[in-house]
């Protein structure tokens, strides 16, 4: 998965590219069909989409096919109510439905060198996590959720991030609602799974 690239155009101005042109040309009686490229190897989406969006709570799943290519997502935003500014943004994407990885974008104004913690609920994550470069969806951590963290994200209520602002060097914090977290985890592998 383009970790950035693919955040990047979700958090931007949200365009589904429409359907390639078919290429219908006038047949006539004698004419002859030629037979469909095999399908075997092109991805598919429920009842032949190009591309799909689900609610699970408060998360969405976001699959589409480009090519040969397909990618599937969860993901959650969030904006300021007066200025509908995004605050932060996370994407995640799973093969198993045990393990994800993907990035969170924070906003600017953040310390950046002293990277951001997580909590699930009241259990602290070990270590930090480091901001990996800034781009105009803001700033961008990767993060990976292992098998014996993702369980903990399916039964919490809340993932709550730490980090710290720039000019003040106070603690700025952000929650996420894990509400359907484990509904879009499990809709996500699957998809990938077809």
């Amino acid at each position: 998965m383009r970790k950035y690239g693919y955040l990047a155009a979700m958090l931007g101005a949200a365009s589904v590219a429409g359907l390639p042109a078919a290429g219908l040309a006038a047949q006539t009686k004698g004419d002859k069909v030629a037979p469909a490229a095999s399908d075997a190897n092109v991805p598919q989406l429920p009842g032949g989409a190009s591309a799909l969006s689900e609610t699970h709570g408060d998360w969405t799943v976001n699959c589409q096919i480009a090519g040969t290519t397909k990618t599937c997502s969860l993901s959650h935003q969030q904006f300021n109510k007066q200025s509908n500014q995004r605050l932060l943004a996370i994407e995640l994407s799973s093969r198993t439905g045990d393990d994800a990885t993907g990035t969170l974008a924070l906003p600017f104004g953040l310390a950046l060198a002293k990277g951001i913690s997580l909590t699930i609920d009241d259990q602290k994550l070990d270590g930090s996590l480091q901001f990996k470069t800034c781009q105009v969806v803001g700033c961008l951590v990767p993060v990976a959720f292992d098998a014996n963290v993702t369980p903990l994200l399916k039964a919490g209520t809340t993932l709550k991030v730490d980090a710290f602002a720039a000019d003040t060097g106070q603690a700025v914090n952000f929650s996420i609602p894990l509400n359907g977290f484990g509904g879009a985890l499990a809709r996500t592998a699957e998809l990938l799974a077809d």
